[in-house]
């Protein structure tokens, strides 16, 4: 599937600012299944733009506004081409055992937040081990959605796996965080995925070949190979839209949890309050749409 994406913020300021410092995780990520045609950063004020890969190999964009200025905005512009996975390997569970499989997750075995001194996760965790390790993955994005209600404004960026058990909803970022301490505690590695997610029926063009969306999460488990044999592989599953990752995800980057890929963050010198207003709009453009 091809995707034209273009990612609008703009922060108003109340008092002018200075020395206005950001770091962008925005550009798609170019992976197996998914190959970036176009990318481009525009900010205004205009500044000199600094990209490098993070320690997670996420394209990272980083720049500075010194001078004074009421505003700021971050126009972001991809064209990105999406393929099928292939289907993932089911191995046993006794291949994560090897030395291989542990060296390759070794990042993303580790728990990043204290475990909830709860038998609910208990319960969880005995719920969701199933026949192997890619059936327990499956089990994860449909015992999660099946327990916790998705509700916007009931919690925050800083918010725990805690949290979630307590209040019973959260958005995609908490159905992911319980998703990624569940099959770490497994043995499982797990990383959490930023990007995008196309909304609209696949299958059906004319129903909305151009979508507004909200930027997404999911995770990628690593899979050992088929019979554990081959290199393990990171199989991506959306928690909160029960299945597996596919052509309508478009990843940005991957770390251990949502800090490690917010998609912007930054600091200014000044006491003004911000107000920000953000928006993503994603459009199909593959040959199919196009011709409908």
């Amino acid at each position: 599937m091809h995707y034209s994406i273009r990612y609008l913020t703009e922060y108003r300021y109340d008092t002018p600012v200075t020395d206005n410092l950001n770091a962008l995780r925005v550009k798609p990520a170019t992976t197996a299944t998914q190959r970036v045609e176009d990318f481009i950063v525009r900010v205004d004020p205009d500044a000199r733009l600094h990209r490098h890969a993070d320690y997670f190999g996420t394209d990272v964009i980083e720049f500075g506004i010194v001078r004074a200025h009421e505003s700021l905005t971050i126009d972001v512009r991809a064209r990105v081409i999406n393929q099928p996975a292939p289907a993932p390997p089911e191995a046993p569970w006794e291949t994560l055992e090897q030395a291989a499989y542990r060296r390759a997750g070794i990042e993303y075995l580790q728990q990043t937040e204290p475990v909830p001194p709860t038998g609910a996760l208990d319960e969880l965790t005995a719920q969701v081990r199933a026949r192997t390790p890619l059936s327990t993955l499956m089990l994860v994005a449909e015992l999660i959605p099946d327990s916790f209600v998705y509700r916007p404004g009931v919690t925050y960026v800083g918010s725990t796996v805690a949290d979630l058990l307590e209040g019973g909803a959260g958005v995609c970022q908490d159905f992911v965080h319980l998703g990624l301490m569940l099959l770490r505690r497994l043995g499982i590695a797990a990383r959490y995925v930023s990007g995008y997610l196309y909304a609209a029926p696949v299958d059906n063009a004319e129903d909305g070949a151009s979508v507004e969306v909200d930027t997404h999460a999911w995770l990628e488990a690593l899979l050992p190979g088929t019979n554990g044999s081959g290199d393990a592989v990171w199989v991506g599953v959306d928690p909160t839209n029960r299945g597996l990752a596919d052509e309508r995800h478009v990843k940005i980057g991957h770390g251990r949890t949502y800090s490690d890929v917010p998609p912007i963050k930054g600091l200014y010198r000044g006491g003004a309050q911000s107000q920000l207003d953000a928006s993503v709009k994603m459009t199909r453009t593959d040959p199919a749409t196009v011709q409908a």
